[in-house]
């Protein structure tokens, strides 16, 4: 299990969250993909407090497609510095663990 990984993305819209996420499992990145609408952020940039509506993208994918996946992504992402943070699936439904697997 432990070569599988969960990929949390923010995104500024959902029509370019949409872009993403198609792009990257039509290239067979990641098995899939979940927008998540009407996130809230705050955030320093530019050292200024931000407020800004966002979408979350979660992909679930394996580390041997991982570094592909973040490469694509910031190719496609409007932002400067794209959030982007991959975390290790421990555990889970072996059934779906091994579907996301078997989809890549």
């Amino acid at each position: 299990m432990k070569d599988l990984r969960f990929v949390y993305v923010t995104v500024g819209n959902f029509d370019e969250a949409s872009l993403i996420a198609k792009k990257i499992v039509e290239d067979k990145l990641a098995a899939c993909a979940n927008l998540l609408p009407q996130m809230t952020s705050f955030y320093f940039w530019e050292g200024k407090l931000q407020e800004d509506r966002e979408v979350v993208l979660i992909f679930k994918t394996n580390e041997s497609k991982l570094e592909s996946l973040i490469r694509q992504i910031k190719e496609l992402h409007s932002y400067e510095v794209p959030c982007i943070v991959s975390l290790p699936i421990d555990s889970g439904n072996p059934d779906y663990l091994d579907w996301v697997r078997n989809s890549l």
